[in-house]
């Protein structure tokens, strides 16, 4: 039996719903928003659909009914508008996070709270600082849409599965985000320092994939979710299998690794903030980190990220 409590149900807080029901992930889904009747007409939808997927209650209530919730998924806040970064949404979505934090810890002390809104780093933060839960139970969604989207477009770049690309974008959930492209490879065969190494063998005997553009694949990256937001107004598919994802690793116990934002405690030296590393995830959380062997540029990379992610928490009220 998995209970796993949505806070917010506006396009990606519905869309996750819908996808975790699909997927057969929960027992019992709980949707609370300001907003009863938007809540209870996404439950009343999705729950209509339930005989054709796996047995599950799906439900709009408060915050009393977040008790025993295994994952709480916070989405509310202000969306994004096109041309707004995410950043410009911070401290609205924080004021907004610190009136939730107590309302909902109060009946799900013991839950795994997995942070969405944007901006995630920031609110992640904001939920450490003032929940007073310990750090494993808070995990921001971070980066792990970019390395989605990175694993995407490399998987284009070389006609091969997805799943046979590894790779990450690390770092802050935003425009200082970067590609430690030392330890991306395709099947083992890194790809740093151009695809002559990377020649297909067989019935493809000589066939050379096109030098990749690192460039282009870090601003298709940083740039997508704006793209998508100018065209359909809001991106809401890919983060919600995403957060799915994280959801299904978290209820499986077993020890994955994926980039989310969690706290830093002087990792590659940098402490007090929330970004993206490689974090191992399990029933229990974020239950530690595997630090990457990053170059020097890359480390510094790194530190850039941070020092915006500092500089903008010390012109806010946390």
């Amino acid at each position: 039996m998995n209970k796993i409590t949505i806070i917010g149900t506006g396009s990606v807080g519905s869309t996750v719903a819908y996808t975790l029901t699909v997927m057969g992930l929960a027992s019992e889904i709980v949707l609370i928003d300001v907003n009863n009747e938007k809540a209870v007409g996404e439950a009343m939808d999705i729950r209509q659909g339930t005989p054709f997927c796996s047995s599950v209650s799906i439900y709009a209530g408060s915050y009393q009914d977040a008790v025993g919730s295994n994952i709480v998924i916070l989405t509310s806040g202000v969306a994004r508008k096109p041309g707004q970064s995410r950043l410009d949404l911070a401290q609205t979505n924080v004021d907004i996070t610190k009136k939730i934090i107590p309302e909902i810890v109060r009946y799900a002390p013991e839950a795994i709270y997995l942070i969405v809104s944007n901006p995630v780093d920031i609110l992640t933060y904001t939920f450490v600082k003032h929940s007073g839960l310990p750090e494993n139970q808070i995990i921001g969604s971070g980066t792990i849409l970019d390395t989605s989207r990175l694993r995407a477009r490399l998987s284009e770049y070389y006609a091969i599965n997805q799943q046979n690309v590894h790779a990450y974008v690390m770092g802050e959930h935003g425009d200082s985000s970067f590609v430690p492209w030392s330890i991306a490879n395709i099947s083992n065969i890194p790809i740093l320092g151009g695809s002559a190494s990377l020649i297909l063998s067989g019935n493809n005997s000589g066939v050379q994939w096109p030098e990749i553009d690192y460039k282009e694949v870090e601003n298709y990256v940083k740039k997508s979710g704006g793209r998508v937001i100018e065209r359909k107004g809001a991106t809401y598919y890919a983060v919600s299998v995403s957060v799915c994802h994280i959801c299904r690793c978290i209820l499986g116990g077993i020890n994955t690794t994926m980039t989310v934002s969690t706290m830093l405690h002087g990792e590659y030296g940098i402490d007090d903030v929330c970004l993206s590393l490689l974090n191992i995830i399990d029933d229990r959380g974020a239950t530690g980190k595997m630090l990457l062997p990053l170059n020097d540029d890359e480390i510094k990379a790194l530190h850039h990220s941070a020092d915006t992610l500092k500089n903008l928490i010390k012109q806010m009220e946390i």
